[in-house]
């Protein structure tokens, strides 16, 4: 099987895995909190209902109205300033969901604005995080140099640690500015800038969303503006090291193993109108013209290593002439070299009683009164080679 699809089998088992150990995890450390504040809120409504004489309709009627006025609370969300900000969580794909369009045309001109939008975004943001890396690799180069080290090129492992640091520190930035200005705890601050700046956008915790921020407080706007931006950039960085470096394994393999097939291919082994000897070689014979073909009913070719013969007529009797063969290569192993075609060679043997060299697949029968030829003495009938 090929890496690429190990690989693939591997990482499909390992996120099933992650996702299986994630959904045990939550649900122990969730449900039993979820489960609570149901209750607390069931008590909560019944409470209102029996103090306030209220009908279960109108308390409906409440609910909604509660929840449909949460996001006015911001200010005129489709103004420029909200606006842009909604554009810049379509193109980054934050997707907090504090406000959405309502219109038809709202809707279609979403769905038309994303498709070129979020190609556009990842792609700027993969640039940028380029060239967070590049200036990354002169700072470190430039460190190492002034200390004198041996080796001054940045490595991965220096990329990987500055790019690390670098987002750590801008997460803890953004989470200081946004505990001041939204009233946040510490922990919910970097809870929200690591949703947003990873684009999870899950909604529960939305910056500009209080005493009209929207359009009171531009410079505020502005900063949360600049921080998703620069703070995606730099995760772009962190992803062009870590993710990326992995996705090509796929492609490096691919070529590695088309560079094996095309050194495959240059050893190519001729077979035909060669014969293959006991001990592996390959022998290279010609027969009359170029190429060994048999001529006739009067030639015998054997797999032995002491040569072939040529059955000629003579005055006398049958002749055997010996053929010059050179030896071409001799490979160790060259059954997975032949073809599936190309079946096993059968064993020759001699008929003492006819004088006859015989196979399974072709016999030639050498009809004289004198007896069986003379052979060469090389020729020894207890040494059989097949491939």
């Amino acid at each position: 099987m090929k890496k690429q699809n190990v690989r693939t089998i591997s990482l499909i088992v390992c996120t099933f895995t992650y996702l299986l150990v994630g959904a045990a995890v939550f649900d122990a450390l969730e449900s039993d909190t979820e489960k609570k504040r149901f209750e607390a809120l069931n008590d909560i409504e019944a409470m209102i209902i029996k103090r306030y004489n209220v009908s279960s309709e109108d308390y409906k009627v409440m609910e909604t109205v509660v929840l449909k006025s949460e996001p006015h609370k911001a200010g005129q969300q489709w103004k420029f300033t909200g606006a842009f900000y909604y554009a810049v969580n379509v193109l980054t794909t934050i997707g907090y969901g504090h406000s959405t369009p309502s219109t038809v045309g709202g809707k279609l001109f979403t769905m038309c604005y994303a498709i070129v939008g979020i190609p556009l975004g990842l792609v700027m943001f993969q640039s940028i995080g380029e060239r967070v890396n590049r200036l990354s690799s002169f700072v470190i180069k430039t460190v190492k140099s002034s200390l004198h080290c041996r080796q001054t090129a940045a490595s991965e492992l220096d990329l990987i640690c500055v790019v690390t640091t670098l987002s750590s520190l801008t997460i803890a930035g953004g989470a200081a500015a946004f505990s001041k200005f939204e009233g946040w705890s510490y922990f919910d601050s970097v809870y929200y800038c690591f949703i947003t700046l990873t684009t999870i956008g899950f909604g529960d915790m939305v910056a500009l969303q209080k005493d009209n921020a929207l359009n009171r407080k531009p410079e505020y706007v502005m900063f949360a503006l600049i921080f998703i931006l620069f703070g995606l950039a730099i995760v772009a960085a962190s992803l062009n090291l870590l993710v990326l470096r992995f996705v090509t394994m796929n492609t490096e393999d691919e070529r590695r193993d088309e560079a094996q097939a095309m050194q495959a291919l240059q050893v190519a082994v001729r077979l035909e109108g060669d014969v293959i000897t006991a001990n592996g070689s390959i022998l290279s014979g010609h027969i009359g013209h170029d190429s060994a073909s048999l001529n006739g009913d009067n030639t015998s070719i054997c797999s032995c290593h002491c040569a072939c013969f040529r059955a000629s007529r003579h005055k006398t009797g049958f002749l055997f002439s010996k053929h010059r063969f050179k030896v071409r290569r001799s490979p160790s192993h060259i059954r997975h070299l032949l073809p599936s075609a190309v079946l096993p060679m059968k064993e020759f043997h001699l008929n003492d009683r006819y004088g006859v060299m015989e196979s399974r697949t072709q016999t030639t029968l050498l009809q004289h009164n004198l007896g069986p030829p003379d052979l060469p003495p090389l020729y020894q009938p207890q040494h059989r080679a097949s491939v």
